[in-house]
């Protein structure tokens, strides 16, 4: 399977994309002191069926024997950083931060059936990835300043992404802005492509990767960009349920993402929300 994707392809790619940033804003505008992680994913996973989406993360296994993942969200607080399962015990209290990751196939299995004008690879329809990390109620200014510089931290990602560059200029450019201020880059986790499947190549590291100047940027790539910035360390642990993965100093973190397209006019963020329309 090429990891280009065509016109068509691409179409409801942003398609997807589109109607993903919209809910996620939706979401974040749940993130309030009292509230839930349940109540937020149950709210997800609504609002991306009756778009005629399907989660792209809820029953995902990576591995054929991993406990298939529970949820359509990620849902992590604080020191959590990816992977966290949202539940009814984990209440969001005043001075939390949160980060919402989501993903959507579309259109889904079921309605893509009915979609006679597309020339599809396959019966499935296409993903998108995004996340964003929310303030719960108020919350100190250096915890807002690891925001603030991990969402920075992103759009320099994004600048990167023209015709004729490689997956390295990306981490690179992230890496320059984020280390010089004192934050750390998570290295085991990265971005990734995205489309065809949840997760595909080229991986897209948040740093200076000699490797992935293999990966030139062209027309019709499609990647997940995805800076996951920490205020201590940068090594990771996974938690006993298998997926919950937090920092090993238990400093706060951040996470922030989206799906863009390479395209010959220069990067087209699909997955923007409308309240952050450059």
């Amino acid at each position: 399977m090429s990891y280009l994707k065509t016109p068509d392809e691409i179409k409801l790619i942003q398609e997807g994309g589109r109607i993903l940033g919209e809910i996620l804003e939706k979401l974040a505008k749940m993130v309030l002191p009292g509230v839930n992680t349940f109540e937020i994913d149950k709210e997800a996973e609504r609002l991306i069926r009756s778009a005629g989406g399907k989660p792209a993360f809820k029953d995902y296994k990576g591995r054929k024997n991993d406990r298939p993942f529970p949820t359509t969200i990620c849902a992590c607080v604080n020191e959590e950083l990816v992977h966290g399962i949202a539940s009814k015990n984990k209440v969001l209290k005043e001075g939390d931060i949160f980060s919402i990751d989501i993903g959507m196939e579309y259109p889904s299995p079921k309605s893509l059936k009915s979609i006679k004008s597309v020339k599809t690879m396959s019966e499935r329809g296409y993903f998108t990835d995004t996340a964003v990390t929310v303030a719960v109620g108020k919350i100190p200014e250096k915890t807002k300043q690891l925001l603030n510089v991990t969402r920075k931290a992103l759009e320099i990602g994004i600048k990167q992404c023209v015709v004729g560059n490689t997956i390295t200029d990306i981490g690179r450019a992230i890496q320059n802005y984020v280390e010089p201020q004192g934050y750390g880059i998570v290295r085991d986790l990265v971005g990734h492509g995205v489309g065809h499947a949840v997760h595909e190549e080229p991986r897209v590291p948040n740093y200076y990767n000699k490797e992935s100047e293999k990966w030139i940027l062209q027309p019709g790539v499609v990647i997940a960009i995805e800076p996951m910035i920490t205020m201590g360390d940068w090594h990771i642990v996974t938690a006993d349920d298998g997926w919950s993965v937090k920092t090993a100093d238990n400093s706060l973190c951040a996470h922030q993402e989206h799906t863009i397209v390479i395209t010959e006019d220069g990067p087209i963020v699909v997955t923007r929300r409308p309240s952050e329309k450059l």
